[in-house]
């Protein structure tokens, strides 16, 4: 049975909606064991939940962009894992990441690209989408990566969008397929 945990701080709940279609994504996969840690407030987690990330195949990162970077939240969950990286705990393990915001762009990439260089910086191996976008004339915002991402998932809550309405039923589809990407990379990439 191979181990995927998805870590991800939320501020507001869009997020958290995003990391539970993730997660469902992972579930669809046999011998593949999804665990969710939220990073709370204050930018902790437990010692049990440290110990989870350690015991993991994969890790899957997520966070809000806010100001065009991933949450304070996030960033000091990633600060306090430099312990891992001096001991380099987590090398070869699978990584992913995925972030939210308001607006289609909203600098998400930057997000993204944080996620990618902890990744590295922990010799982790990195997964992207594997999703085509929807990019022609008939695309509707409900259609599979509308947000068009390859490096990381994607997806957008309006800004005055309750937690019950947002993100949209693409993204939440988007969110499954990515989650369910990287739970068949690691089970058959990791025998």
């Amino acid at each position: 049975m191979k181990k995927i945990s998805v870590v991800f701080h939320s501020g507001y709940g869009h997020t958290t909606n995003v990391a539970n279609a993730v997660i469902a994504g992972i579930e669809l996969v046999s011998d593949v064991e999804p665990t969710l840690i939220s990073i709370d407030q204050n930018g902790d987690i437990s010692n049990e939940q440290w110990s989870e990330l350690d015991s993991s195949d994969a890790i899957v990162f997520g966070s809000p962009t806010y100001m065009g970077m991933a949450s304070w939240q996030f960033k000091k969950f990633a600060d306090t894992s430099s312990k891992r990286w001096a001991a380099q705990d987590w090398k070869d393990k699978v990584a992913a990441g995925f972030t939210n915001s308001a607006t289609m762009n909203g600098d998400k990439h930057s997000t993204l690209h944080f996620m990618i260089t902890l990744a590295m910086q922990h010799s982790m191996l990195w997964i992207g989408t594997g999703l085509m976008p929807s990019n022609n004339k008939a695309a509707s915002r409900d259609d599979i990566n509308y947000v068009g991402s390859f490096g990381g998932l994607m997806t957008t809550s309006p800004s005055d969008a309750g937690v019950d309405e947002a993100p949209t039923y693409g993204d939440i589809e988007t969110s499954k397929l990515f989650g369910e990407r990287v739970a068949r990379v690691v089970r058959d990439l990791m025998k």
